[in-house]
This record gives structure tokens, C-alpha cells and sequence, in this order.
């Protein structure tokens, strides 16, 4: 299966449970390549934001602390640095600051940009997936090289019972290349 088709197959997979909600930029309305992924889950579970990067985290927080597993997405690395104090200083702590009593449970979705065929220059093509393993210490952040990595690790993030949450970086090259 091509790396595309896999991440369809995933957001297809998440939008099943009802618990899943889907927010971001692009997500209701066409804009990146991410959003081709979105095209078969229900309109009434996607929440298209504007580019406002940490409101969207603090939302993805809020929506995970009532229950509902929110994926949330931001197309490239360069673009969820903004949210980075929500995601490092709350979502990673919320449940070591409330000794285990709030574990909320979110699937943070973003992307290397692609280069090829054009570069979007550097702004755009960020990979801090190690620099954030290092801020984290409940959130795992996965890296999606192969297309059969896809579907596992989203399906990993939705059904684990272990109270944390989980990053999954995907490569924008790989929408058209794997």
C-alpha cells in the first residue's frame, strides 16, 4: 500500500470511534496534502481552525481533559513549534501534575514538509521529532518512514491504554514517493 493511501486508511480507521474528533488547519476545508487523507471522514468531526497554533493545542487539551480523543493537526513541524508550550508544559504534565488523575489521551499529527518537487524553503521542511523526545516524558512521538509503519501507529495512538499521548510524524515526500 502506497504511504498516502495508508494515512487514508488511518484517518478512515480513527473516524470509526466516536470518541475521535479531528481539528486544525485544512482539515474541513482543502489546503495541504493531509487534507486529501480527510476526505471520507463526516464533516460534523472535523473543526477547521484558523492558524492560531497555540489556541489550537489549548482546545486539543480541553477537548482530551472531557473525554473525547481529539486528533489534532498541524501540516508541518515548523508550525506545531508554535503549540509547544501547550504540548510541553500541559499535555506532557498532566498527569504527573494531578499524580494520575487526569491522563487524557491525544494523537498530535504532523509532517516533515516535502522538498520535492519544489523547496518550500526552510521555514517549511523541520524535523524536531528528536528535540521534542527530549521535552517529553509522557508523550511518545513516533516517525512513520515506511508506509506499513502508518496504519499500526495510528492504531497504536487510539487504542492505548497507558495514559499518554501520541505524536506521529509523517514525511511530506512520502505522500507521492513511497
Amino acid at each position: 500500500m502506497r504511504y498516502a493511501d495508508a494515512l487514508k486508511q488511518a484517518m478512515d480507521m480513527l473516524a470509526k470511534d466516536p470518541r475521535v474528533i479531528f481539528l486544525g488547519q485544512a482539515v474541513a476545508c482543502p489546503g495541504t496534502a493531509m487534507s486529501n487523507t480527510l476526505v471520507d471522514v463526516p464533516a460534523d468531526r472535523r473543526i477547521e481552525l484558523p492558524v492560531d497554533e497555540e489556541m489550537q493545542m489549548g482546545m486539543t487539551n480541553g477537548l482530551a481533559l472531557t473525554g473525547k480523543i481529539p486528533v489534532t493537526i498541524f501540516p508541518r513541524w515548523n508550525f506545531l513549534l508554535l503549540a509547544i508550550n501547550q504540548i510541553v508544559n500541559h499535555l506532557d504534565k498532566f498527569s504527573v501534575m494531578s499524580n494520575g488523575g487526569y491522563c487524557p489521551k491525544v494523537i498530535i499529527r504532523t509532517g516533515i514538509g516535502a522538498e520535492r518537487p519544489l523547496h518550500p524553503q526552510h521555514q517549511h521542511v523541520g524535523d524536531y521529532t528528536d528535540a521534542l523526545r527530549s521535552m517529553c516524558t509522557t508523550i511518545e512521538v513516533i516517525r512513520l518512514e515506511e508506509p506499513e509503519q502508518v496504519v499500526p501507529a495510528y492504531r497504536h495512538g487510539l487504542e492505548r491504554q497507558d495514559g499518554r499521548s501520541t505524536l506521529i510524524v509523517e514525511y511530506g515526500d512520502f505522500y507521492n514517493e513511497k
